[in-house]
């Protein structure tokens, strides 16, 4: 069996660490890059003593000071973090790597860092940090520099599409990133949460080699830090492990955030990683051009699981709508908005009630189908921009509505899905009067409404026709291909 005291050198792409007996010491490299200036020794000196003071504070017992290195004269030529050793087996990393159950650390890990995080350091310089501008920033900045990359180690076609849903999803969202970083959710964090760099011990999990040379590196939204480690979980192949982790965090931050923000903050962390595995390419470590790939297709593939979608479910009366709708959003996660519950909201009439009506009068006449619209897409407006996709469960029968539905999916930079449910007459007539016999649901349409919005219905050609007279399972089944596409 190997000695786990036995002398090794590791080497990142800024420093080496020697490890001997119980002790590590991590020695800078001498290097410039375009992030960190490490070409002098005062350099090197004052970013190992920033090393110690701030990862002190997740891992106080492990960085136990900076020593000096000197020549024959006792004058110091360079600088060493020194570190207690901890043991490799007890790495989160080799942990998962070999099937082990790691659910007390995460959890555990999860609760340290919601409270470290609402004691972090935090002020209007860092809140700025995690400001629209500075989110799109730091991505412009980071897709940047990986385009000199393109063709020796990444795809050209992966990199733009992976510029194009960033552009997108910020575009929408700057409400929920200004009204979180503006909240307090920006702080001072760990910067760099790795599986490699946290060790399950039996007195609680040790968070080490947090970015000690950049603050702005380290500050931004607290989802953001705890997103790279669900995003190196996922790179592990243990992705429910990285859900867990997420939902643990957020039971003890109280946080409360959409999930396509966690897609979001994932995906830059896994464009982070691809840049240093790039960097380390250039190094010489040709290994490393098959993980700055397989982070890149991580990157992406969290960013399609944020977009933003808003879809239309609409049709006749009685042909399935709000089961769709329903069931889209227990699929999806997304929200579901109702014309019929919106109309009674505004009405002041409780759902289950059912006031005589007549088509186009009452509840049902113009003025109310436009106050109802007007409030169903609004809330919608709201939902889009602050991160949840949206169905909107409704007849769309006129075309201005659906030009207005459009229109905020666009200003929200939203991908548009067009569904019409349909369905034989006479089913959905039975579907009707069987639902009024029951009470059960909230739409007041007969036989009769049906009849009088079949004839005012005005053309719907960007719609995708639903039959909906199968099994509500296998009309989803058939429907969830159609919302990867959407109207831009």
């Amino acid at each position: 069996m190997e000695d786990p005291t036995a002398p090794r050198i590791a080497e990142t792409h800024i420093s080496y660490v020697i490890l001997l007996g119980d002790r590590a010491y991590k020695l800078k490299k001498h290097v410039s890059y375009d992030f960190i200036d490490l070409s002098t020794r005062e350099l090197r000196e004052k970013i190992c003593h920033r090393e110690v003071e701030l990862n002190r504070r997740l891992a106080p017992d492990v960085y136990l000071g900076v020593l000096d290195v000197v020549d024959s004269s006792g004058r110091p030529v360079d600088h060493l973090v020194e570190m207690r050793r901890l043991p490799d087996e007890r790495r989160l990393a080799t942990l998962v790597g070999g099937g082990a159950d790691v659910t007390a650390c995460l959890r555990k890990l999860a609760g340290d860092l919601a409270a470290f995080h609402a004691d972090a350091e935090t002020s209007d310089e860092i809140a700025a940090a995690a400001s629209p501008e500075a989110v799109r920033r730091k991505w412009t900045e980071n897709l940047d520099g990986m385009r000199p990359f393109v063709g020796t180690v990444l795809d050209a076609s992966t990199l733009e599409r992976i510029t194009d849903r960033v552009d997108r999803y910020l575009s929408g969202r700057e409400p929920l990133i200004a009204e979180r970083a503006s909240a307090g959710h920006a702080r001072d964090g760990h910067g760099d949460l790795l599986a490699d760099d946290i060790f399950c011990m039996d007195e609680g999990p040790r968070a080490l080699d947090c970015i000690e040379f950049s603050d702005r590196l380290r500050w931004g939204d607290v989802l953001s830090d705890v997103a790279f480690l669900a995003m190196d979980l996922e790179r592990l192949g243990a992705s429910d492990a990285a859900d867990r982790f997420l939902a643990w965090y957020r039971e003890f931050s109280g946080e409360s955030y959409p999930s396509s923000l966690a897609d979001h903050y994932v995906a830059y962390r896994a464009l982070i990683r691809s840049k240093v595995a790039c960097l380390s390419h250039e190094q010489g470590h040709a290994e490393s051009r098959d993980q700055a790939r397989t982070l890149l297709a991580l990157c992406d593939r969290r960013l399609e699981l944020a977009r933003i979608r808003l879809v239309l479910v609409g049709g006749l009366p009685g042909t399935g709508k709000s089961t769709l709708a329903g069931a889209l959003s227990d699929q999806m996660g997304w929200a579901v908005l109702r014309s019929d519950e919106v109309r009674k909201d505004l009405a002041g009439v409780s759902h289950e009630e059912h006031p005589p009506h007549a088509f186009g009068e009452g509840l049902y006449s113009e003025e109310m189908t436009r106050r109802t619209y007007d409030e169903l897409i609004a809330r919608a407006q709201l939902l889009l921009t602050h991160g949840t996709s949206v169905i909107l469960d409704a007849s769309w029968m006129r075309s201005s509505d659906r030009d207005r539905a459009a229109a905020v999916a666009g200003e929200t930079a939203s991908d548009l899905v067009h569904l019409r449910c349909v369905l034989p007459a006479d089913v959905a007539a039975e579907r009707m009067n069987r639902r009024r016999l029951q009470s059960t649901d909230v739409s007041d349409a007969d036989v009769a409404t049906a009849r009088g919005m079949a004839e005012s219905f005005e053309d719907w050609a960007e719609a995708i026709d639903v039959p909906t007279d199968a099994a509500t399972d296998q009309v989803v089944t058939g429907v969830l291909p159609l919302l990867s596409g959407g109207v831009r």
